[in-house]
């Protein structure tokens, strides 16, 4: 502690003043470097390190003398050093890597199933760059291809904008689909698209205001959901195959298929029936591609008239058994509309699924039964409830929580949890300037709760990922019901995504949620994992649970800055800012350059 001289003003200890001089030369050469050009980064860990307060004495001087301070070992232990793993990690997925496989038939394709690794084979390293990496382009610089899947040009990724996937053009084919779904009004604000290559119907769709979860299998040789994280688009590595889709029951305004290889008659329906569960009543389904439209390309397929005409009567006799009108068939696109409740449709046969919360999906397998919809008094009720058009949905007290399903949150406990992450974000802004601006564009919240942080931040700059843990209160049906997207995880294992996907990493109370879990560090070492090299990642936590969380982050080459609570030092709540530094894995061995 500082001391009072006989003038009455406070005098700092050498101890003090040695510390706030090395931390600020730190922070000083760390902006220098990112500011000199020698990384392949931006000058993010600059601007950010800018904010520190640096300014305790008017008379220090940063020339190059300051390296000739003497840096007194603290007494305390110092933080483990987490080595790098070997280069050949460098895309290493976790959990999409094990032997637990799936094979859809007819295309006679495999694909990996979610399947984490046991502890003693988790890698405990940090997963390096690639040699050469490079932080992608500030949204929305991305080239469109005219044809194929992807180019590479230069330095320069060039997507698909129309060709094999979209023939007339993803524009073109979005405006054939507004011509019977209601995209331009708002109406429509969430979608699902399965099997989505490069994910450029979600891409195009986010000029429209419509956000798009979008997923992929892992594909050692195209490394699709990748290269969509890379341009901006959302997206995660997941199929359909025998465990449910992450996501809550009626979450989805608009789901689709183009030419997306899923087999929608095998296992009795039931993919389709998973796709009904997950899409929201009065929602629309796009078949795009195989069977439809196979009196013009049978024989581009190679399979005989009989069996695609066989194939798309039995996706008719489905979406009737699942109450899908269908509204639209011209050329290759196909559109149904689910019933808005169970009054308004007739059912041949109902193979309801009974007694099992249909939002209990994590690790849950899918049976061959239809989700019941919520129970409605008249015909003309949405089941589940009605929703406002987006952008009123956002800040609108959600159907759930009006219908009193989520236990202890009320409309009242609702609007004022909006309101306290409107004044979070808002000191966030303060914290790190670059928050809202298109250098975080890829944005992650691990412990989403209602969903405040990312409708607080809602901006076509970026897009949020609303993580709901496992361990914690189930509210991922009012995120989209907000109009946000989301999925759940546990954060005991990796997450369904490549490494250095995300810009920014929310974690608000996410430590202390698991601190008789999991470990620490291995959260930590997934967060590493996820984020990019110069991403940032904002902490809140109780003081101590911080602390414990800043001493292994100093061993993961990040750069960290505790901040007082927004309401003032004395809060017990504290926040924890972290930069993660630019390196990549060198090409001789597992060291970094």
């Amino acid at each position: 502690m500082g001391k009072h001289n006989s003038s009455g003003s406070r005098t700092r200890s050498p101890l003090s003043i040695l510390i706030v001089i090395v931390l600020c030369g730190f922070f000083y050469m760390l902006g220098a470097w990112q500011k000199s050009g020698f990384g392949k980064g931006d000058t993010i860990a600059s601007q950010i390190t800018k904010q520190a307060d640096c300014n305790i004495f008017t008379d220090l001087s940063f020339e190059t003398h300051h390296n000739d301070v003497e840096i007194v070992e603290p007494s305390e232990p110092k933080a483990k050093v987490f080595k790098p793993c070997d280069v050949k990690y460098s895309d290493y997925t976790p959990c999409q890597e094990q032997d637990r496989a799936m094979k859809f038939p007819r295309e006679n394709m495999t694909y990996r199933e979610r399947h984490c690794p046991p502890e003693d084979e988790k890698l405990h390293c940090l997963i390096p760059a690639p040699k050469g990496y490079m932080t992608p382009f500030p949204w929305p610089k991305v080239e469109k291809a005219v044809q194929n899947w992807v180019q590479f040009q230069g330095n320069v990724f060039k997507f698909p904008g129309g060709g094999t996937m979209f023939p007339q053009g993803a524009d073109a084919y979005i405006d054939e689909l507004a011509s019977v779904i209601p995209i331009k009004d708002g109406s429509v604000r969430t979608a699902l698209d399965t099997g989505c290559g490069v994910a450029s119907w979600g891409a195009y769709l986010l000029k429209r205001n419509v956000l798009t979860m979008s997923f992929a299998p892992r594909d050692n040789h195209e490394a699709q959901v990748q290269f969509a994280l890379e341009r901006g688009v959302p997206a995660v590595i997941g199929v359909l195959g025998t465990i449910h889709l992450p996501y809550p029951s009626r979450a989805f305004d608009m789901a689709q298929c183009s030419r997306c290889l899923i087999p929608w008659t095998s296992n009795d329906g039931m993919y389709l029936m998973e796709v009904d569960r997950v899409l929201r009543p009065g929602g629309y389904w796009i078949l795009s591609g195989p069977p439809i439209n196979w009196k013009t390309y049978y024989q581009t397929w190679k399979r005989s008239k009989e069996e695609l005409r066989a194939e798309q009567r039995s996706i008719e006799e489905l979406a009737e058994s699942l109450c899908w009108e269908k509204k639209y068939e011209k050329g290759d696109i196909a559109i149904w509309r689910k019933k808005k409740n169970d009054k308004s449709c007739k059912r041949k046969s109902a193979n309801k699924c009974k007694s099992r919360d249909p939002d209990d999906v994590w690790y849950k397998q899918m049976e061959t039964c239809i989700t019941p919809f919520p129970e409605v008094s008249s015909t003309k009720e949405v089941a589940g409830g009605e929703l406002k058009k987006f952008p009123s949905r956002l800040f609108d007290v959600p159907p759930r929580i009006a219908n009193g399903e989520v236990e202890g949150v009320t409309g009242k406990s609702y609007q004022e949890d909006s309101k306290l992450w409107k004044k979070h974000v808002n000191a966030y802004k303060k914290m790190n300037s670059l928050i809202g601006t298109r250098r975080y564009r890829n944005v992650m919240d691990m412990n989403a709760g209602l969903g405040g942080f990312a409708a607080a931040l809602e901006s076509p700059k970026s897009w949020v990922m609303n993580v709901v843990p496992t361990t914690a209160k189930n509210t991922l049906g009012v995120i989209y019901e907000r109009g946000l997207i989301g999925i759940y995880h546990d954060w005991c294992e990796g997450f369904s995504t490549y490494p250095r996907t995300y810009d920014l990493i929310h974690a608000n109370g996410v430590f202390s949620l698991y601190e008789n879990t999991c470990k620490p560090e291995d959260i930590l070492l997934e967060m590493d994992r996820i984020l990019r090299p110069e991403g940032a990642v904002i902490f809140r936590d109780e003081v101590d649970t911080l602390n414990k969380v800043r001493k292994f982050a100093e061993g993961m080459r990040w750069d960290t800055k505790m901040m007082d609570h927004e309401d003032g030092p004395l809060m017990p709540e504290k926040i924890l800012i972290a930069v993660k530094q630019y390196w990549v894995g060198s090409a001789g061995n597992s060291t970094s350059d």
